[in-house]
């Protein structure tokens, strides 16, 4: 099994995340190779939380343009995963 924390990225923090944390269900970038049973076992070992359903998509990144030379790049695609938790929650941004 892969080690939870390669698996799980980072929260995503926007106001619509931050506004579902209050309903229990939390917003996670993850690896592009996670599955959904990945997920929910990574969630679940790193908080000691009961995760009840994980819905998963995958965002293209964004096109971008460099101004000095004209060029066109994009910023990496992302695969997040939005955790719906059975009970309790999970202590992202305290001390």
């Amino acid at each position: 099994m892969k080690d939870p924390r390669d698996i799980i990225i980072e929260p995503v923090v926007s106001e619509k995340s931050y506004e579902l944390m209050e309903t229990g269900v939390y917003t996670f970038k993850v690896a592009p190779g996670a599955s959904k049973p990945e997920i929910r076992a990574a969630v679940e070992s790193i908080w000691d939380v009961q995760v009840l359903k994980v819905n998963t998509l995958n965002r293209k990144g964004k096109r971008t343009r460099v101004r000095a030379s004209n060029r066109r790049g994009s910023k990496p695609d992302t695969k997040r995963a939005i955790v719906t938790l059975a009970s309790g929650e999970i202590p992202l941004f305290e001390n």
